[in-house]
């Protein structure tokens, strides 16, 4: 079987998934691992902050309804840290509340009941973009020989 570059690319990946509905943890946890992506799961907004913050992940799907802190805060507090592409994975489906979620900065927005099928050929599309951009402001960063960071790993170019 042929592997593509979707393949490589997953099994490095590391999706955190937010929701306070145990069972979407649990379904949409599966169907990643299943893909090869590993996962980590926080039942609420204010855990998710914490420890993203810290460990950041290379994508975040988060529910918006939550108790005590929603999607909403927990990626604008988040944004205030770290640089993450985040989905939202939400009931809260009418056009103001897409909006919304995309000014806050979500990268992409599905609403529930969704496919599975399509929740992950999203993750896949939101993280090929995340990657470009990524790769784009490494070779700008070469040239101009500015230090790469990638969590805490950072390489100076004009040091070698």
């Amino acid at each position: 079987m042929a592997t593509t570059d979707d393949d490589h690319a997953t099994s490095d990946c590391t999706i955190a998934l937010v929701d306070d509905d145990r069972n979407i943890l649990a379904s949409v946890s599966i169907a990643l691992q299943s893909e090869g992506f590993r996962t980590r799961l926080y039942p609420d907004g204010e855990s998710a902050l914490k420890a993203l913050t810290a460990n950041p992940a290379d994508l975040g799907i988060f529910d918006i309804k939550m108790p005590r802190m929603d999607g909403l805060e927990l990626l604008k507090k988040l944004r205030e840290r770290v640089q993450m592409p985040v989905i939202f994975l939400t009931s809260k489906d009418d056009e103001i509340d897409e909006e919304l979620g995309f000014a806050t900065g979500a990268d992409d927005y599905v609403a529930k009941p969704f496919s599975q099928r399509l929740l992950i050929a999203r993750v896949r599309a939101v993280l090929r973009r995340a990657e470009t951009r990524r790769n784009a402001h490494a070779e700008d960063n070469v040239a101009s020989n500015a230090a790469i960071v990638r969590g805490r790993l950072e390489m100076d170019p004009a040091r070698h």
